[in-house]
């Protein structure tokens, strides 16, 4: 899946005419960690009823109208994708914060990563 193919999906949504904005992440495989260490590449576990759980109450915020994500699970290598996200919404203050949420929940509660 691709971030455009988020976006196609979202515009199919039977309420997209009260979305003001779609604001997206890729996540990428990063070259190195946190603190410098060189990666090679990273193998990542996915706890898709978490993500499901996550999604459903984004869904339920404010001025929200469609989020929806996709994260690779497995070897992955540098450049890689790992965590697609779409949301679509009224305005700005409703959307960005969303976003930036579902990111944090989906690292810290749906994903465990193992750098090589």
């Amino acid at each position: 899946m691709t971030l455009l193919d988020l976006i196609n999906k979202i515009k199919e949504h039977p309420s997209y005419h009260k979305a003001g904005m779609i604001l997206c992440h890729n996540g990428v495989v990063r070259g190195s960690s946190r603190n410098g260490t060189p990666v090679s590449d990273l193998y990542v576990s996915v706890d898709r009823q978490r993500l499901t759980a996550i999604l459903k109450e984004m869904k339920g915020r404010p001025g929200i109208v469609e989020i929806l994500a996709d994260v690779r699970e497995g070897h992955l290598n540098v450049g890689d994708d790992v965590m697609l996200i779409a949301v679509a919404g009224d305005f700005r203050e409703n959307v960005f914060p969303v976003l930036r949420e579902t990111i944090e929940l989906i690292k810290r509660d749906v994903t465990k990563k193992t750098e090589q």
